[in-house]
């Protein structure tokens, strides 16, 4: 799954970009997915007392609303991107908020000082209301969405890489940066997505019900070191080979 963000200040236009980059990678055949972030305090996904709620706070800890025209999955508590996106299959995920995300981003501004303010390394290019106002700016590149949104979804396919997998900078930087880090060397050049060491081919691997878990090279070493030790004192046990283990749980 690839993903990039759309971010900046309350009317700057990023749903407006988000809806038509939604058309345009759609209709290039890509299956697109979303996400939005909502800072709104009187916000919640489900309403007291109705039956789904009931469900949510008898203890469920994920409710699915099926409707005769849609449905939605509620969870009782706000999840991470690395949660969300766990459920989450599609080619493009394009996300409007959470400008602490390792993904690149298209930055939605009124004017220079909103600009200057929320430019960092992971920005690829710039659009909403900017782009009426500025549009000979040089670098990042300045994109309409209503008259050049080919350019921004060209660019899109382009720089925007396989998320990174958002891992806890105190229990990874295995490569040396925390992943939002790594999304601006990758745009820089610096680094490349397969630099990424938590989730190549991993020595441990772990799974619960079939479901693969990511797990970072710290907690491998840690996995390796005291597995190894283990089988090594293991009469007939040959250590160097490959170790399975499986652990089976009843009630």
């Amino acid at each position: 799954m690839k993903a990039f963000a759309v971010i900046g200040y309350h009317h700057t236009g990023k749903t407006t970009v988000v809806t038509e980059l939604i058309k345009s990678l759609t209709a290039k055949g890509y299956k697109v997915a979303t996400i939005k972030d909502i800072h709104n305090e009187t916000y919640h996904a489900d309403s007291e007392g109705t039956n789904t709620w009931k469900h949510i706070n008898s203890g469920s800890a994920m409710t699915f609303a099926k409707g005769l025209y849609d449905s939605a999955l509620i969870f009782p508590k706000p999840l991470s991107l690395k949660e969300m996106t766990a459920i989450m299959h599609c080619d493009y995920l394009i996300i409007e908020g959470m400008k602490d995300a390792p993904v690149p981003k298209i930055l939605c501004v009124e004017d220079t000082d909103q600009l200057e303010e929320l430019y960092d390394d992971t920005v690829i290019a710039i659009s909403g209301k900017f782009a009426s106002t500025k549009p000979n700016w040089q670098e990042p590149p300045v994109f309409d969405i209503f008259t050049d949104c080919s350019g921004l979804t060209n660019l899109i396919i382009d720089k925007v890489f396989e998320l990174l997998p958002d891992s806890d900078p105190d229990c990874c930087k295995a490569c040396g940066l925390t992943c939002y880090e790594m999304a601006g060397a990758i745009l820089k050049g610096e680094r490349k997505r397969s630099d990424c060491k938590t989730d190549n081919p991993q020595q441990v691997s772990l799974s619960i019900d079939g479901k693969p878990v990511i797990i970072v090279p710290f907690v491998q070493n840690i996995l390796m070191d005291v597995i190894k030790g283990f089988v090594t004192n293991l009469k007939d046990a040959d250590s160097d080979g490959n170790i399975s283990i499986e652990i089976k749980q009843h009630d």
